[in-house]
């Protein structure tokens, strides 16, 4: 297992502006081929600590078990490629000079990327070696809550639906104010007439 290398005060990871390296793709994570055709979206890659996007599933390009590593074909600019160069023994007889990958937000150590490997090896150059371990995932499309309407004729507050109610609101105040005026005038009227025990 590579150890893991965090960047010193003195030596901030460089961020490498080209993140598009050929390779062809597939599915991600722990999904198989059959999903393709299955109700998921695809993946979000964030970090593991800060949680920044990292990548997405459209740029996989496979896994490595042994490792316990995705590749990606591109990054996001959240991603910082070090300056440093360090030896990485894949087995006994294969040493590979690989460069640490580093979260641009917490600088935690996400990943690798293989600069010079022996000719067998090869197949591991120009993609992006993330660590499961530090990254986390989100599928899109998952998100399941949504807010429901109180029965079947809720309308939308448009500003053509508040004039209309704020219409109907000043016309019934309206209509209000009148009945008032009436019953008032009513009540004047009856304490205005003379009752019949007088005029008797």
């Amino acid at each position: 297992m590579a150890s893991r290398v965090k960047p010193s005060k003195h030596r901030q990871p460089k961020l490498e502006t080209t993140f598009d390296l050929t390779a062809t793709g597939e599915k991600s994570f722990d999904r198989t081929k059959d999903d393709e055709d299955g109700e998921d979206g695809p993946l979000v890659f964030v970090c593991g600590k800060c949680k920044l996007p990292v990548g997405d599933s459209l740029s996989w390009d496979g896994s490595e078990d042994s490792q316990n590593q995705i590749r990606l074909k591109r990054v996001t600019e959240h991603v910082l490629v070090g300056e440093e160069n360090r030896l990485f023994e894949v087995s006994k007889r294969s040493v590979c000079l690989i460069v640490d990958l580093f979260c641009r937000g917490c600088h935690s150590v996400l990943g690798m990327v293989y600069a010079s490997t022996p000719k067998k090896l090869d197949h591991k150059r120009f993609t992006f070696w993330l660590n499961v371990a530090d990254i986390e995932s989100y599928v899109l499309g998952s998100a399941s809550q949504v807010l429901t309407a109180e029965g079947p004729e809720e309308q939308p507050v448009t500003l053509e639906y508040r004039s209309m109610v704020e219409q109907q609101l000043s016309e019934m105040k309206m209509l209000v104010m009148s009945m008032a005026l009436r019953l008032e005038e009513s009540e004047t009227t009856l304490q205005d007439e003379p009752s019949g025990c007088d005029e008797a």
